[in-house]
């Protein structure tokens, strides 16, 4: 992509943004995803208009661009978001396998108008019994049954 293909994409992602935030889908986040010059993907935080935690416009732009290409991974696609992906969208963009992000708006940015993430980026440090939600661990040996089998699976389709 050339400077100017990045400047009209990332205007399309914070458009997005704007339209999502102006028709009380979510908060003002926005994004697309293009492959070979065009959009594949749209999305826009729909939190709060789904009462979906996870509806954050990454997300839901990568959903939209799996469903429209046929495919679970990103390949050969660029991620354009109006705001630093938040650790759980930049876990699912780098399970989608896209060749590139980019945002405007950064996470201090979000942080100003309360959208902070810095707990979580704390909380991951964390060794899991000292997190702030209880977590506890259990059947360990009955879920690497599971493993096991999928280990053994000759028909799995490899992700």
């Amino acid at each position: 992509m050339n400077k100017q293909e990045d400047t009209e994409f990332m205007r399309k992602a914070i458009e997005q943004a704007s339209q999502g935030m102006h028709s009380d889908e979510g908060g003002p986040f926005g994004a697309i995803i293009v492959k070979d010059g065009k959009i594949v993907g749209r999305g826009n935080n729909k939190v709060t208009s789904t009462n979906d935690p996870t509806a954050h416009a990454e997300v839901v732009a990568i959903r939209d661009a799996c469903k429209n290409l046929g495919t679970f991974q990103l390949d050969d696609c660029t991620i354009y978001t109006s705001c630093e992906p938040c650790p759980m969208c930049l876990g699912a963009i780098y399970w989608a396998r896209p060749k590139r992000i980019v945002f405007a708006c950064d996470k201090s940015d979000a942080a100003a108008i309360d959208f902070d993430d810095a707990f979580i980026y704390k909380e991951i440090e964390l060794p899991y019994r000292k997190r702030s939600i209880q977590t506890d661990q259990i059947l360990r040996e009955e879920g690497l049954q599971v493993f096991k089998a999928w280990e053994e699976k000759t028909d799995k389709t490899a992700y």
